[in-house]
């Protein structure tokens, strides 16, 4: 299994933040298989070591598994969310979480997109997919959502703005289930 962090670059013409915040990175990780790799998969092992080299990122490999089974999957943390995008199940943990069609597709969008700050009308638009509805309509799936997943501190509300994905969120998306 190999980790490569890569720091985004600031836009020159960026006005200065009232607070400091920490470089974002965009961190990839390759569960590898023994044996060869296939050639789309060396190509991308070699691209990402040229962006290390070049100093734009940094590759830190993780402990290589020893030869043998794999370790049996541990126990989900409980405050863990969990996202089947191809059952369109919900766990929180080990406990599957009943979500209506709006609750799923708005934590999808919003764990699809972390980091940004989504207004109600914007939401209403990519997740509801009209924008006739009263703005506060989010606000009530949203209050849902979090009663659901209590525990979990998913979504965040950006005060006069909108909402969005919580940075401390345990939240993963796995689209092959």
């Amino acid at each position: 299994m190999s980790v490569v962090a890569i720091p985004t670059r600031r836009h020159p013409g960026g006005r200065p933040s009232a607070r400091p915040r920490t470089s974002p990175t965009l961190t990839i990780t390759l569960d590898l298989v023994p044996g060869p790799l296939s050639p789309r998969l060396a190509r991308l092992v070699q691209l990402l070591g040229e962006l290390a080299e070049s100093g734009e990122g940094q590759l830190h490999p993780v402990e290589e598994l020893a030869a043998g089974p794999r370790p049996a999957a541990r126990p989900a943390a409980p405050d863990h969310v969990r996202i089947l995008a191809g059952s369109r199940l919900v766990r929180q943990g080990d406990r599957v979480v009943a979500l209506t069609r709006i609750e799923y597709e708005l934590l999808l969008f919003l764990a699809e997109r972390p980091r940004r700050v989504f207004t109600r009308l914007q939401l209403l638009s990519s997740v509801w997919g009209y924008e006739h509805a009263v703005a506060r309509t989010v606000d009530v799936h949203v209050r849902r959502l979090r009663a659901k997943l209590a525990g979990s501190e998913v979504v965040t509300t950006v005060y006069g703005v909108g909402y969005r994905l919580a940075d401390e969120a345990l939240i993963s998306v796995d689209h092959g289930s």
